[in-house]
């Protein structure tokens, strides 16, 4: 598989089930995408989100009704506590060539990984599904250990435009570059006083 950062704005996700997991899985597209949720009962989370809602019990359904509520759909997600039935609406998108994403029974074409995300950053952590405890523990732990990330960003993107005016030599600039992110004082400096930190980088880095 391939990561890749997808603009879902205005795109149709179909999720079957109403649990949980369906929950989720509708919370993570929500804020871009146009999301129906397909099941026979829905957690009060889906209550409180953005979200259409067709009420269908899966297992009685024909394969002619879930076709046509996946139509048209940029992304299908079988969030179902029944495999077997994940497993046929699986099979219904691949021959109609939608993207698919099991949350339980037979590998789809898409993961769902998990998320670190600041103002300035968007972090994708994925096992393929064979530890999503591991992607849990690797997103809690950036996210523990670099709460500064965000601010560093703007720091070196600022940096990144001093060293544009000031060295011709690109790799001159990125070893700059490197040395700051590796800097601890920079990183505690930036904890407390941001515009400090800046100061420190170029008295260091760009005047020293």
């Amino acid at each position: 598989m391939i990561p890749l950062f997808i603009d879902c704005s205005g795109r149709r996700v179909v999720i079957f089930g109403g649990g949980a997991v369906a929950a989720r899985k509708a919370a993570y597209f929500v804020q871009e995408a146009r999301v129906l949720v397909v099941s026979r009962s829905f957690v009060q989370k889906l209550e409180t989100l953005q979200v259409e809602k067709e009420c269908v019990d899966i297992k009685d359904a024909s394969d002619t009704t879930l076709a046509a509520l996946i139509k048209g759909a940029f992304l299908v997600i079988g969030a179902l506590s029944d495999p077997a039935q994940n497993n046929r609406i699986g099979r219904l998108c691949r021959k109609k060539g939608i993207l698919f994403n099991n949350a339980a029974g037979q590998a789809g074409d898409v993961v769902l990984p998990a998320i670190s995300r600041g103002e300035h950053y968007t972090l994708a952590i994925s096992t393929g599904g064979s530890s999503p405890a591991i992607s849990r523990y690797i997103r809690e732990h950036l996210e523990r250990e670099l709460p500064e990330l965000d601010i560093m960003i703007v720091l070196q993107n600022r940096l990144r435009e001093e060293l544009k005016r000031m060295e011709p030599d690109q790799a001159k600039r990125n070893t700059i570059l490197h040395k700051v992110l590796a800097d601890p004082l920079v990183w505690k400096l930036l904890k407390t006083d941001p515009e400090k930190a800046w100061e420190t980088v170029s008295k260091r880095y760009l005047h020293g």
